[in-house]
């Protein structure tokens, strides 16, 4: 299925690097690059999501001189960014301590349980929670070491893109789930890094408000 046009004015991208999914759970063979399957709803008018090739989208803005937003105008449609050997083997989630972060990583858990369950995961959260959110913050842990083989939490005061950027890089992390909040950040990091030295080409990313 071809990404409508509505769809692809929302990006400052060539409509043919992306391609949208419409299915409330991913199918098991699930592949970013590949059209999705007659398995999923496809009369549902919003995707569920839309994926991206990034090696693709990184050659494309570098005949920009400055880095572009990924989006004209955030939506709330979540975008995976994948790299040409995707993978669900070690995710690392950002838990921020606000309800859209929660809600990301459950809908994330929802959308891809089917690619989740033998994966390693890790929570970032930071050091300080206010009581009112230990208890969510305890949910969350409990979701994801209930959809995945192994589950680690840790507390990091992490405020910028590159900070998880860089501990995915360094603990050969696959997919970072994060928030749209940090698009603008992330496509610097991304465009200036880029087949550098620090780059890694297992990494992925799955935004969402």
């Amino acid at each position: 299925m071809e990404l409508k046009t509505s769809y692809a004015q929302k990006f400052h991208l060539p409509s043919e690097y992306l391609k949208e999914f419409h299915c409330s759970v991913l199918e098991a063979g699930f592949w970013p690059a590949k059209k999705e399957s007659i398995s999923c709803d496809l009369t549902q008018e919003e995707p569920s999501l839309i994926s991206v090739d990034l090696h693709k989208v990184l050659d494309w803005l570098h005949g920009n001189d400055m880095p572009k937003p990924l989006e004209k105008e955030v939506c709330e449609i979540p975008v995976l960014l994948f790299v040409p050997d995707f993978s669900t083997a070690h995710l690392l989630f950002h838990y921020d301590g606000s309800p859209s972060s929660a809600s990301l990583i459950k809908h994330f858990i929802q959308l891809f349980k089917k690619q989740i369950s033998i994966s390693k995961a890790t929570i970032i959260s930071p050091c300080f929670i206010p009581k009112s959110k230990i208890r969510e913050e305890q949910e969350l842990i409990e979701l994801v070491s209930n959809s995945t083989r192994e589950t680690s939490f840790i507390k990091f005061n992490f405020s910028r893109i590159g900070d998880f950027w860089s501990y995915a890089v360094k603990h050969d992390c696959s997919l970072l789930v994060t928030t749209k909040s940090y698009q603008a950040d992330l496509a610097k990091v991304l465009f200036h890094f880029y087949k550098g030295s620090r780059w890694s080409d297992k990494l992925s990313f799955y935004l969402s408000l």
